[in-house]
């Protein structure tokens, strides 16, 4: 037995491993002292046989196969002329450094290899990656591999998981994790709604947590198998795969196949978790982060106009917009080829001579003039069967030949894998962010991946390319990730991408679940936030500008409205809320978000925290049962700190009439950070749509 540890910032994996046999994680938790016999650490957690055991106690480890007794699913499978096949693969050798480590499985009988790879990053998160090749002369199809198998600590005693539909993204399921486990996955050749590709795993005694993602923008197959009767030692297995209807590829003599990276985070409690993520995405992830300039305040044509486009409406729509202090104007669909419907021209990206019968140049010539940049919205994956495009080539979608070629909002799906497709949508796109000074672009995807034939993981891989084309030609250009919403939002997706939009939904009330539930995997400046109208097209549902205004406001801020529509005090209200976002955006997108709790749960709080700013977001959606909430208590201040607290105005109109000391709040309340977390400040949150904000200034000590 060969013991490896590899050690983080707050954080030590160790890894046991045998030649010829398994290789498995015998620890996973809060760094450990330096001098830890960690011999002696394995001895401590190891189990003797009981009745109901083979003679030999299988070890699922880091690539669970159904061998020597062990029944849960296997990491891997493969298939040769069809037939699945038996595998046997046995730790071959290691290597590791301080933060990482590199073990090669070997089959001999089926000649090939496994590499798995585990890597605690910079940001104290874990990649986990596996490789296989095939050192035969024979194909093998991959049919499955997992990106990581973890054994699960048998700390972890809970779940919780997350599902959805469209405009109903994100919610939250906790459950104990039960016997049965946990399975989950996606067919639409994208992550989907339902959310099971993102997940946290619960200590219910100490509120530790760990959290799961597989970096993926295509199918998914998550699991987690326990081990109820104790056939190996009683930890479950957590496993997450890339996932296809004709699994993952063939493998060629001496080719080889490389999963996505599955992302592992450990942490004392979900703002911590959050924190850690947020971190990672920051420093690793996101498109030269650090080169970001401040999020600007977006405008979208779509709620304002839809199809209904004329270069004068634009125009005007743009002026009401800078009125309001929007720094970028989008346009959304409806500008290209003969698009006056959502049933025809996806593929034709040339300017619409009906609507612009000067092409784009006059429109964002005013835009620039207004003081904003321009932004264009896109669907470059689709195609509409009333398109040039695909009358000129029929044969460029997903299909399958001599089979009926069903629609899905009235559009088929191009196949990025024909290097021709990719080069056509790589000028098409590359003409229009030449010609016109376009810093923006919403790209949108609205459709499932049908009938695919087999090509939805190859889909993937070919969308990355195309990707990191533009990115490379066009390194200024920010892209947003649109998928109806919230159906295509991963870490994959996120190395290209500046901006996702978490719904289509922008219900404030709804808002609130959908983005308090995305901060949790991703950090605020990515997560698209709007202003929408009222009533909200989606819920019915009428909202104080007040109140939706603040809520936006915890995001990436932008307006999905016609400002002449408004009344002039809900322009004012915007106006000034817009004005607090651009004060506070350096807060909100850089600083550490934290989860306010709150005895009443209509009642959902955030705080970011930035050297010595903070900003906190307080928000009522019900009917409260009592007059008299309970104080609101805030997160990570320093405890012996003095923080002058304000609360910025404008305040919502009928809250205002309970608010105490209203004076005081407008010059500001000195009060340590002990106090503001453990005492709190009483706020009127009795009536539903009511929203604070809390402004905190560390003072000099």
């Amino acid at each position: 037995m060969d013991y490896v540890r590899l050690d983080g910032a707050a954080l030590t994996l160790v890894f046991a491993c045998v030649r010829g046999g398994t290789a498995d994680l015998t620890y996973c938790g809060a760094r450990l002292p330096e001098d830890e016999v960690i011999a002696d650490l394995a001895a401590a957690g190891a189990r003797g046989l009981h009745e109901s055991q083979p003679d030999i106690a299988p070890r699922p480890g880091l690539l669970p196969e159904r061998k020597g007794g062990w029944s849960g699913t296997p990491a891997i499978e493969l298939r040769r002329g069809g037939q699945r096949l038996e595998t046997d693969f046995k730790a071959k050798d290691w290597s590791a450094g301080s933060a990482s480590i590199e073990i090669t499985f070997s089959d001999h009988n089926l000649g090939a290899d496994v590499v798995v790879i585990w890597r605690i990053t910079k940001s104290d998160v874990i990649e986990v990656e596996c490789t296989i090749t095939n050192l035969s002369q024979q194909e093998l199809d991959l049919v499955r591999l997992a990106a990581v198998s973890l054994p699960v600590p048998r700390r972890f005693d809970e779940i919780t998981s997350f599902a959805g539909r469209w405009a109903g993204e994100m919610r939250e399921t906790r459950r104990e994790l039960a016997p049965e486990g946990f399975s989950h996955k996606s067919a639409g050749g994208k992550p989907g709604f339902g959310g099971g590709n993102w997940l946290i795993l619960h200590d219910g005694a100490s509120g530790e947590v760990l959290g799961a993602h597989l970096a993926w923008s295509g199918d998914y197959q998550t699991c987690i198998d326990c081990d109820p009767p104790g056939s190996a030692d009683g930890r479950a297995v957590l496993q997450m795969a890339a996932a296809g209807d004709a699994g993952l590829g063939c493998l060629l003599a001496a080719s080889s196949i490389k999963t996505p990276k599955a992302v592992l985070a450990l942490a004392p409690d979900r703002s911590a978790l959050a924190q850690r993520l947020h971190t990672y995405l920051r420093a690793e992830i996101l498109p030269r982060r650090e080169d970001w300039s401040p999020r600007k305040v977006h405008l979208n044509s779509w709620e304002a106009l839809g199809f209904d486009l004329s270069q004068d409406k634009l125009m005007a729509l743009a002026e009401n917009a800078a009125a309001l202090g929007i720094e970028r104007f989008v346009l959304d669909d409806g500008w290209f080829g003969g698009r006056r419907n959502d049933q025809t021209s996806l593929g034709d990206w040339t300017v619409s001579a009906d609507v612009f019968p000067q092409g784009l140049g006059p429109l964002i010539d005013h835009v620039h003039t207004l003081g904003m940049d321009f932004g264009l919205w896109m669907e470059p994956e689709m195609v509409s069967p009333d398109s040039d495009l695909y009358r000129a080539h029929p044969d460029w979608c997903l299909h399958v030949d001599g089979r009926d070629r069903p629609t899905m909002r009235g559009q088929l799906v191009l196949d990025l894998s024909r290097p021709e497709v990719a080069d056509y949508l790589f000028a098409a796109l590359g003409a229009l962010l030449c010609e016109h000074r376009i810093a923006y672009l919403k790209w949108d995807h609205n459709r499932d991946l049908f009938p695919a034939g087999g090509r939805q993981t190859g889909q993937t891989v070919a969308l990355y390319a195309l990707l990191r084309r533009l990115r490379d030609a066009h390194p200024l250009v920010e892209i947003e990730s649109c998928s109806s919403g919230g159906a295509r939002i991963d870490y994959g997706i996120l190395r290209f991408c500046h901006r996702v939009w978490p719904s289509d939904n922008n219900d404030a009330i709804e808002r609130l679940r959908i983005m308090r539930a995305w901060s949790q995997f991703l950090p605020l400046e990515v997560l698209g936030s709007h202003v929408g109208p009222s009533p909200n097209p989606i819920t019915g549902r009428r909202l104080a500008m007040d109140f939706r205004a603040k809520v936006a406001l915890f995001g990436h801020m932008g307006v999905e409205a016609d400002p002449e529509r408004m009344s002039e005090a809900e322009r004012a209200i915007l106006a000034a809320h817009i004005a607090l976002y651009k004060a506070w955006r350096g807060v909100l997108h850089q600083g550490a978000l934290h989860r306010l709790d709150h005895p009443d749960p209509g009642v959902t709080g955030l705080i970011a925290v930035h050297r010595d700013e903070a900003l906190a977001l307080v928000a009522q959606t019900t009917f409260s049962p009592v007059f008299d909430a309970a104080p609101v208590r805030l997160a990570g201040l320093e405890r012996h700190a003095r923080y002058r607290v304000t609360l910025p105005e404008p305040w919502p109109g009928k809250a205002r009439h309970y608010l105490a000391n209203a004076g005081q709040w407008r010059q500001g309340l000195v009060l340590s950070g002990a106090a503001l977390m453990q005492h709190g400040i009483a706020l009127p949150l009795t009536h539903p749509e009511t929203a604070l904000l809390i402004a905190l200034e560390r003072l000099p000590a």
